[in-house]
């Protein structure tokens, strides 16, 4: 698995961005303990709901806990979409018997790797946004990071209605949306495993 993280060229705060919403969730899942949110209660119920977000990848990130930040990613993430996405032309190869293996192991990949990433960046404070935006692939929600040496950046996420509640689809940093990082990563792989999908199935959940 190392040698996997070690030859992809992702950029590590693209990754950063999966945590979330497998996606997943740079900025927060980045953030110390010290890192505070904005004050004032959302009212926006899409902002309520990546307030949730924030709060439970915080208690990931202070701990750097592999299994909280995988939990957060399970329970805020649009997995199913997230993991057919990524398997991109490979995607009618995976068994439905090994669909529910292949999920949980990408969940523990993304968490895995935020962890180790969560020293690296030091957040000190995010600001949601609002009122959300309501736009064609979904609902908009955008956020204000500041890292410790006093830059900021912005990170919009892209949320989706689930009866009644929000899954998290993606998150775009820098003007780039993180999903397709993850589908290049994973179809690079099982392109090098001469097509085999059971061999990324098999790595993510070593």
């Amino acid at each position: 698995m190392r040698t996997w993280f070690n030859r992809s060229c992702l950029p590590a705060k693209a990754w950063a961005g999966m945590a979330l919403a497998a996606l997943v969730a740079l900025s927060l899942v980045k953030a110390p303990a010290d890192a505070r949110p904005s004050s004032g209660k959302p009212a926006d119920p899409a902002v309520a709901f990546m307030e949730q977000v924030a709060r439970d990848l915080l208690a990931g990130a202070r701990t750097q806990s592999p299994i909280l930040l995988s939990n957060a990613v399970k329970r805020y993430g649009d997995v199913n979409y997230i993991g057919s996405y990524s398997l991109g032309t490979y995607r009618a190869k995976l068994s439905q018997a090994d669909r529910p293996i292949y999920l949980n192991g990408m969940v523990r990949f993304i968490g895995r790797y935020a962890a180790t990433q969560v020293p690296k960046y030091p957040v000190v404070k995010y600001e949601l946004m609002s009122p959300s935006i309501q736009g064609g692939s979904g609902i908009m929600v955008d956020s204000k990071i500041t890292l410790r040496d006093g830059s900021q950046y912005d990170v919009r996420w892209l949320l989706v209605k689930v009866g009644n509640t929000y899954r998290v689809r993606d998150a775009m940093v820098y003007g780039f949306w993180v999903t397709p990082f993850l589908k290049q990563l994973f179809e690079t792989y099982i392109g090098e495993q001469g097509g085999d999908v059971k061999a990324l199935v098999v790595v993510l959940n070593r």
